[in-house]
C-alpha cells in the first residue's frame, strides 16, 4: 500500500504540473505568432543583458528556469555579472553561448540544454533569417521569440516585458513593473508639460567613444533610444537633426557648428573587450573619480575643446546599458536634472533606482551611474 500511495500521488503531482502549464501563442515583437507551453520550463537568454528584466520579473527565483545565457553581460556589463554571480554563485557555471550574427552561437550546444525556447534581440533578426536558424530550431523543439529595448524601445519595450512575463509565469509582475516605469517617468514628462514653454537646451550623445580604435568623434543617436530619452527630459537631441535610424555619425565639423548646451558621453565596464581604456566605466559600483577623469580626457579631442558645453561643465556620462534596458526612466529624470535643475531641484535619480531595487530586484543597489565634470570641478 505505501508504495501504491507513492505512485498515486507522484501521478498527482505530474498531472498539477502538467495542468499548470498550457499550449498558447505568443506574438512577438516582429510580429511572428510562436506556439509554446506557458509558463516555459527551459529557457535559454540569447542576450544574458535580458537578466535586467528577468529579475525584476522573478527575484529570488530568476534562475530557476534559465538553463543558459549570452555571454555578453560578463564581456560588455562585467559591474552587473559580478552583482547576480555574488548574489547567484551557480551562474558562474551557466552554460554561455556567442552571437548569431556573429557566427559564433552554437545551435547544437543549446539542443543539448532542451531548452523550450531561445529569447533574442531585434537586431538579430536578419543574421537569423538569412541563416534559416529558425528553421533549425523549430526542428529542434525550440521555440524562437523576438524582444526588442534598443532598436526602437519606445514602440516594443513594454511589448518585451509582457513576452518575458508570460515566458517566466510572471504576467502580475510584469504589469507591476510597466505602471513603475510609466509613473516614473510621467514625473518628468508631466511636469514638463505643465512647465507651458521652456528652452530645450541642444544636446549631443556620444555613444560608447573610447573602446577601440581611435579616439576619432561622433557615433550618436537619432529619434530613438537615448535620443528619445534626451526628448522625454526636455532637451533637443541634435543626432534626430541629421540621423533617421537609431544610430548614426555626425562628422566634427557638424557637432561644432551645433555647439551643443550639453554633452553626454555613455560609458560602461568594458575592460574585457577594449584595446584603447579610454571609455568612461560608470555602472554599479563604478568610481566616480576615476570615470570623471576619462571623461574629461575624452574632451580634449579636437572636436570638443571650443564647445560651449564643455567651457561650462556641462558634460556628462550615463550608464551605457540603460539603452538596451527598460530602466529608461532613471536616465529621463538624471537627463532631466541636467537640462532644468531648477524644475526637477526635487528628483532624485539615485534614489529612484534604489528603489526600484528594493522594489523588484534581488540583487543590492550601488550608484555609480552617472558623472558630470561639474562635479568634481576642473
Amino acid at each position: 500500500m505505501p508504495i501504491l500511495k507513492n505512485v498515486l500521488l507522484a501521478l498527482a503531482a505530474a498531472a498539477m504540473a502538467a495542468a499548470s502549464a498550457f499550449a498558447a501563442e505568443i506574438t512577438d515583437v516582429t510580429g511572428r505568432k510562436v506556439e509554446i507551453e506557458l509558463p516555459a520550463k527551459r529557457i535559454l537568454l540569447g542576450e544574458a543583458r535580458q537578466i535586467h528584466v528577468a529579475a525584476a520579473l522573478k527575484g529570488e527565483h530568476v534562475f530557476d528556469t534559465i538553463v543558459g545565457w549570452r555571454d555578453d553581460l560578463i564581456k560588455k556589463d562585467p559591474d552587473s555579472y559580478a552583482g547576480y554571480s555574488e548574489r547567484f554563485p551557480a551562474v558562474e557555471k551557466l552554460p554561455r553561448f556567442g552571437y548569431i550574427p556573429s557566427g559564433d552561437f552554437s545551435l547544437e550546444a543549446a539542443i543539448a540544454l532542451k531548452p523550450d525556447v531561445l529569447t533574442l534581440n531585434l537586431e538579430a533578426e536578419k543574421a537569423v533569417e538569412e541563416a534559416g536558424f529558425i528553421e533549425k530550431a523549430t526542428a529542434a523543439g525550440i521555440a524562437v521569440v523576438y524582444l526588442d529595448f534598443r532598436v526602437d524601445p519606445a514602440k516594443n519595450s513594454e511589448r518585451s516585458i509582457e513576452i518575458l512575463g508570460q515566458l517566466f509565469g510572471a504576467e502580475t509582475r510584469a504589469k507591476e513593473f510597466i505602471d513603475y516605469r510609466r509613473a516614473q517617468i510621467a514625473i518628468v514628462t508631466d511636469r514638463l508639460a505643465n512647465a507651458g514653454a521652456i528652452e530645450r537646451p541642444k544636446v549631443f550623445i556620444e555613444r560608447s567613444p573610447g573602446i577601440t580604435g581611435e579616439t576619432a568623434c561622433c557615433r550618436t543617436f537619432g529619434p530613438a533610444n537615448f535620443g528619445e530619452m534626451a526628448e522625454k527630459a526636455g532637451g533637443h537631441n541634435i543626432g534626430s537633426d541629421v540621423i533617421t535610424a537609431t544610430f548614426g555619425d555626425l562628422n566634427p565639423e557638424q557637432l561644432v557648428v551645433a555647439n551643443p548646451d550639453h554633452v553626454i558621453v555613455t560609458g560602461s565596464n568594458w575592460s574585457a573587450e577594449s584595446d584603447l581604456n579610454q571609455f568612461v566605466a560608470v555602472g554599479r559600483g563604478a568610481d566616480p573619480t576615476a570615470a570623471r577623469e576619462k571623461l574629461r580626457g575624452l574632451m580634449q579631442r579636437p572636436a570638443f575643446a571650443s564647445l560651449d558645453a564643455v567651457k561650462a561643465g556641462r558634460v556628462h556620462a550615463v550608464w551605457h546599458q540603460f539603452y538596451g534596458v527598460p530602466y529608461e526612466f532613471v536616465p529621463i529624470q538624471q537627463f532631466a536634472k541636467w537640462f532644468h535643475p531648477d524644475l526637477f531641484a526635487d528628483i532624485d535619480p539615485d534614489r529612484t533606482f534604489r528603489e526600484f531595487h528594493e522594489k523588484f530586484l534581488p540583487v543590492a543597489y550601488r550608484p555609480g551611474y552617472f558623472v558630470s565634470l561639474s562635479d568634481g570641478g576642473e
